[in-house]
């Protein structure tokens, strides 16, 4: 049986609740949330318990060894959680440049930076959670002992990972194969996998806070495991590892406050791109002008986002001015009725899992989580279920680049939670996670909600397009073909695609305020699911 496999338009409808609600991409997950929250926990718990769970029931997007992002909504104030990891010390250009290398590798112990996983759940408790972090973390320790059936579309990721770790035959991933495909082959779709190592890790981290992590025993395994094979990542960088909260940044579009984190995330994007798509025209569903312009903002932000976003400090041009109306009204003038491909902007001579949580105290959550590129770097510390990201990938070894690498500093970061909010209130989480898609996805389901009045899942329905570079467009097999005419008579390169997997993976949670009523939408693009209490 094929459970990739369905010939048939299936619809989902918008879900609806008061006491609770926890939306992601993993239906264990979403009960595991659930579950903390009927225990007594508020939607701060539930967003720990649901992310600590998705570290085992979908390892293919995300784990303990990766970053993590989040926005909290509690009582009436957001606030913005920056758990990034940074370069470790020994992370030096001079280093790569000694080996021969031109680039930062993808796989392997050389692209992983300090992870900020664990810091994110144990800050995020110690501040707002009613629970403690032992029970938030124990549903995903009981998938991780007992075990769980795969769900399709983690099985389908699964099996390109092992694929790819295969292809690349280096005994660096042999623990690896010895966590995530025990028999000599991936898991398959229904069938159980379970790690004993992955409990054990999470039990400690819950038991203390983190701090075994980062300065207690699983720190000291780290560091042997990757000083053994010439990484760089030493206890020393975990010691010394803090997450920041920092002031979230919006733009107000046609009446609503979008928020993101601000850089070294890359979520500024979304925010330029909305800025410069209100200096356009009304915008018409499913018009072929409209997509256009929608296009041309997004390839115009990114641009920029691309060239400038880094740590804020070492950024050349200030985020302020970028999320002007200045910059906006400048970008948007270089729009005509032709795709192109623009130069990034000229400066002045003087840039995964998605969850949303929402409790009945109208507490809400958005987090995001990743070790980057599926499995991270491929790299497992043995015993204990750790795949370690492989964020460093995204430096430059261009000392003269704005994302230049320098130990201690934090890359350009995809992965980005977004939050609404109107007349100073919240209207709620929503995020799209994949990589490079997320401030499109983000862009999208904004433009969805605001100027079309779709509801939470078809605002997540809706046919994507996704920009790659230069004029080329990436469309989603269900995209109307007419509108693909129609824009590559304007110069835009469109391909469709026969897999929808890249178009990013999203959930959405919107509050009335006069009601508490929760409605929310999850990702038909992947085994997203909503748990509602």
């Amino acid at each position: 049986m094929d459970y990739l496999y369905n010939p048939y338009a299936t619809i989902r409808h918008t879900a609806f609740a008061r006491k609770g609600m926890v939306a992601t991409s993993q239906p264990l997950a979403a009960q595991a949330g659930i579950e903390v929250m009927q225990k007594g926990g508020n939607a701060v718990d539930a967003a720990i318990a649901t992310a600590a769970a998705l570290t085992v029931v979908e390892p293919t997007s995300n784990g303990i060894g990766g970053d993590a992002f989040a926005l909290v909504w509690m009582k009436d104030t957001l606030y913005g959680l920056n758990a990034s990891g940074q370069a470790p010390e020994a992370m030096t250009i001079d280093a790569f440049k000694e080996e021969g290398l031109e680039k930062i590798p993808t796989w392997g112990f050389k692209p992983i930076t300090i992870p900020g996983v664990p810091a994110a759940w144990a800050e995020l408790s110690k501040r707002f959670g009613k629970l403690p972090l032992i029970e938030s973390l124990t549903p995903a320790i009981r998938y991780a002992e007992e075990g769980y059936p795969l769900t399709p579309i983690l099985g389908k990721y699964w099996r390109i990972a092992y694929n790819r770790f295969k292809s690349l035959d280096s005994a660096e991933f042999d623990e690896w194969f010895k966590t995530f495909a025990p028999d000599g082959r991936p898991p398959v779709t229904g069938e159980m996998w379970k790690s004993p190592g992955h409990a054990k890790t999470l039990r400690a981290i819950g038991e203390t806070n983190a701090v075994s992590f980062y300065k207690g025993e699983i720190a000291d395994t780290i560091h042997e495991h990757v000083a053994a094979n010439n990484g760089y990542l030493k206890k020393s960088d975990l010691e010394n590892f803090k997450v920041e909260w920092v002031n979230p940044i919006s733009t107000n579009y046609k009446g609503y406050d979008v928020w993101e984190i601000p850089p070294n995330g890359q979520g500024m994007i979304t925010l330029m791109a909305l800025n410069i798509y209100a200096e356009m025209n009304q915008p018409i569903p499913n018009d072929v002008r409209t997509l256009h312009e929608q296009i041309e903002a997004m390839k115009l932000a990114f641009t920029d986002g691309k060239a400038f976003i880094t740590e804020e400090k070492d950024m050349p041009i200030d985020v302020a001015h970028l999320l002007s109306k200045e910059y906006a009204k400048q970008r948007a003038a270089e729009i005509t009725d032709r795709a192109t491909i623009p130069d990034p902007y000229e400066l002045s001579k003087s840039g995964t899992v998605y969850l949303a949580t929402a409790d009945e105290e109208g507490n809400m959550v958005s987090f995001i989580q990743s070790n980057y590129m599926g499995f991270g770097s491929g790299i497992v510390v043995p015993g204990t279920g750790i795949a370690l990201q492989n964020r460093g990938v995204d430096f430059s070894l261009d000392p003269a680049h704005p994302n230049a690498l320098r130990p201690g500093k934090r890359t350009y970061n995809t992965i980005i939670p977004g939050f609404l909010t109107k007349d100073g209130q919240a209207v709620g989480p929503f995020g799209v996670m994949g990589g490079f898609m997320q401030p499109q996805g983000h862009f999208q389901v904004i433009v969805n909600t605001i100027d079309y009045h779709l509801n939470p899942q078809a605002a997540l329905d809706a046919p994507r397009w996704q920009w790659i570079e230069g004029n080329k467009v990436h469309v989603e097999p269900n995209f109307p073909n007419h509108l693909s005419q129609a824009l590559t008579r304007l110069g835009h390169q469109i391909v469709p695609t026969l897999d929808n997997g890249s178009f990013g993976r999203g959930q959405i949670i919107w509050r009335n305020p006069e009601t508490g009523v929760l409605a929310g939408g999850t990702e038909s693009r992947t085994d997203g699911t909503i748990v509602a209490w």
